[in-house]
């Protein structure tokens, strides 16, 4: 009788739960389990509310669930009885000490990787799924090694390339998995043992399998490439607005290029998420500690082409309305890094925000998925402090903020007696309200700050609102305005 192989995911967040459920559907014959130490976290995954919102998630958890998928808080258990281990746990970039400000903290991976090598009672697969800096395996490998007790560990990385909003059906047709590996006869049998996992539904020429270092640092320029292009985007976006070209336009010509293509050249005030920010200023590090300063500063200017966005957004807010938005009713519709999730990681809208309560605004907050106690904690928090385990959060102002700020569940009550309206989430929703009644119940002049170029400008102006849309030519009033970046 063949044995049952056992797969255990340390990590129940975004990367661990919706990979492992998808494995375990397309999988039937291995038993998942998905263990992490947050009770709160492991209740709501076993609960009809999952902790995370990703379309097609519920059905695919409710149809395992209980079956051959478990989501459990007994780390040690699943760890001892699996054969291979997932590691997806937070790689968040440190805060102190050396490298803070750029190089990931490997705390948590570190504690898991001694944690494995001191319950396991047999040889293991364990596979890095958390985007980690090149020659992390290695440390990993001599943690597990110097604590083995004779048994044997191989070490893969099997990096996530999921887009959230989307992940169950990149998990279903991904463009490619990636498995790296050492290149003796062990390594190459852990990678054959976890393609043939993923083989059940992927097809054979989607699975590439390479070294270590190369599967390591293929997802940070996955994701250095893909931000690159946002922030390049985005730097002809300021340039249309002075020459008033429409940068619209100008992307839809360039991404006719096949060469070039099409996706992710839509200008925006930024790009958000857990990673872009995060796996750049891990590269950065890494090349700077390589004695690569010339790389290390070209990749560092996406990061600042994406702050520079966020700041020009805030200053043309504040510049069209007579340069000042203190006590101003502000409406901002959208607060999720980008529609059809609830995460607010890096997500734009926190600087925007803070840059407004900074100049005393009034701001009254609505996004269809992310909770106030979410936003309110994103806006008292410091900066890359939201990776980290909660009891190490600090907030930096909460009382400050507190009367500036409101959080509704209904777009017109967030714009009724606005100044100005900015549109930092490109919800579907906010595409078909209801503009003539929105201009109605707002202050006049009434603004509208489109920082995803979803509204018709056009159709706004004549209803009487003043439209700024990123990218796009300015208007009279823009124009007598000007802000200064």
């Amino acid at each position: 009788m063949v044995k049952k192989l056992k797969i255990c995911c340390i990590g129940a967040g975004y990367v661990g739960g919706p990979t492992m459920a998808v494995i375990a559907l397309k999988c039937p014959e291995i038993e998942v389990a998905v263990v992490d130490i947050s009770v709160p976290r492991i209740n709501a995954w076993n609960s009809e509310q999952l902790p995370i919102y990703e379309p097609g998630l519920d059905d695919v958890v409710k149809h395992c669930r209980g079956k051959n998928l478990f989501f459990s808080t007994e780390v040690e258990k699943h760890v001892c009885e699996a054969d291979i281990v997932f590691v997806s746990v937070n790689t968040p970039t440190k805060t102190r000490g050396l490298g803070a400000g750029k190089a990931a903290d490997l705390t948590y991976w570190e504690s898991a990787a001694r944690m494995i090598a001191d319950v396991s009672k047999s040889s293991k697969i364990v596979v890095e799924k958390s985007t980690v800096p090149v020659k992390t395996a290695e440390a990993i490998e001599k943690i597990l090694s110097h604590n083995s007790k004779g048994i044997n560990f191989q070490i893969l990385s099997n990096p996530e390339f999921l887009a959230e909003g989307t992940a169950i059906e990149d998990l279903f047709k991904p463009d490619r998995v990636l498995i790296g590996g050492r290149e003796t006869p062990e390594g190459a049998k852990a990678v054959k043992t976890l393609k043939d996992v993923y083989a059940h539904w992927v097809p054979e020429d989607r699975i590439i399998c390479t070294n270590l270092w190369s599967a390591e640092l293929s997802k940070l320029a996955a994701n250095a490439f893909l931000a690159q292009r946002i922030s390049s985007v985005n730097a002809m976006s300021a340039l249309c607005e002075a020459t008033g070209a429409d940068v619209t336009e100008v992307s839809h010509a360039v991404g006719k290029d096949t060469r070039i293509g099409s996706k992710f050249l839509n200008a925006s005030v930024g790009f958000g998420g857990s990673c872009f920010q995060k796996d750049i200023l891990n590269l950065v590090y890494i090349c700077e500690c390589n004695g690569l300063p010339e790389v290390a500063h070209y990749w560092k200017q996406v990061i600042l082409m994406n702050d520079y966005q966020k700041t020009r957004f805030v200053n043309r807010v504040v510049a069209s309305m007579f340069n000042t938005v203190a006590n101003k009713k502000v409406a901002i519709l959208g607060f999720a890094f980008k529609k059809d999730t609830g995460d607010t990681r890096e997500t734009p809208a926190i600087d925007v925000c803070k840059g407004l309560l900074g100049d005393k605004a009034k701001l009254s907050i609505y996004d269809p998925q992310v909770s106030e106690d979410q936003i309110r904690k994103d806006l008292s928090m410091n900066k890359f402090d939201w990776d980290h385990p909660a009891h190490l959060q600090q907030p930096s102002s909460p009382t400050a903020i507190k009367k500036q700020l409101s959080v509704v569940w209904d777009a017109y009550e967030a714009t009724k007696d606005a100044h100005a309206v900015c549109i930092l989430t490109e919800w579907d929703e906010f595409r078909n309200l209801d503009y003539q009644k929105m201009f109605d119940n707002m202050q006049k002049p009434a603004f509208v700050f489109d920082g995803r170029n979803i509204v018709d400008a056009e159709k706004l102006r004549s209803i009487g609102f003043i439209v700024y849309s990123i990218g796009k030519p300015l208007d009279a009033w823009l124009k007598d305005m000007p802000a200064v970046a």
